[in-house]
């Protein structure tokens, strides 16, 4: 199981992926979010984040975009970034470097297609990349990682543990990864309002990763 906080070790072993934002004028979250967009589920992460005039960052797989095109203007329309999360949930390490990479294209020619513009966000479904697959997606892109897991998806664990666990890991200048996912839909939803809440009332802002 992977922990809720990624070791500081990690980080140093990997300084060309972002697990972290430097913050210097007020503290800041940012709150990002996977796998969608989905119907009601992403639509629940919209409306929360906008109750408490919080951003966020939306790593999209692309067949869910053309699925349901409609969802997806919802996030762009209350200003959002938007990332690459591959055509279908690709994991790198099993994967040959040349069918991920088309894979990865696939994706982003469906937002540019979107969107207008193409994003340079790009966050690896498992976080799983082989080196080749890393090095070539880097002449163009941020790879994002996180910084705070929340395991929202793990159907075993409480969502009560997982609230606490991301209240309690989470610090100013954390990347902090939910899904919009039907699988991580009773965690995140318990816990988001939750998070938002806490972190508000003590003078956090919450913003989305600059694209």
């Amino acid at each position: 199981m992977l922990p809720f906080k990624t070791p500081k070790l990690i980080r140093i072993l990997k300084p060309s992926l972002e697990w972290k934002i430097q913050t210097t004028s007020e503290p800041t979250i940012y709150l990002t979010f996977d796998d969608g967009p989905i119907p009601e589920v992403t639509e629940f992460v919209l409306r929360t984040l906008s109750q408490f005039n919080a951003k966020a960052t939306f790593f999209c797989i692309g067949e869910n975009i053309k699925k349901h095109p409609k969802v997806f203007e919802k996030i762009l329309v209350a200003d959002h970034s938007i990332g690459n999360h591959t055509f279908n949930h690709l994991k790198g390490s099993n994967t040959e470097t040349a069918h991920y990479l088309e894979n990865t294209m696939l994706c982003d020619e469906i937002i540019e297609q979107e969107m207008g513009r193409p994003t340079l966000l790009f966050r690896p479904p498992y976080g799983r990349l082989k080196e080749s697959q890393r090095k070539a997606i880097l002449k163009e892109k941020q790879i994002i990682m996180w910084d705070v897991l929340s395991q929202d998806y793990d159907q075993d664990l409480d969502k009560k543990t997982c609230c606490k666990k991301v209240i309690e890991h989470t610090e100013d200048g954390s990347i902090v990864l939910f899904h919009d996912s039907l699988k991580a839909r009773l965690n995140m939803e318990h816990s988001l309002p939750l998070i938002l809440s806490h972190f508000s009332k003590q003078g956090y802002r919450f913003k989305s990763i600059p694209n």
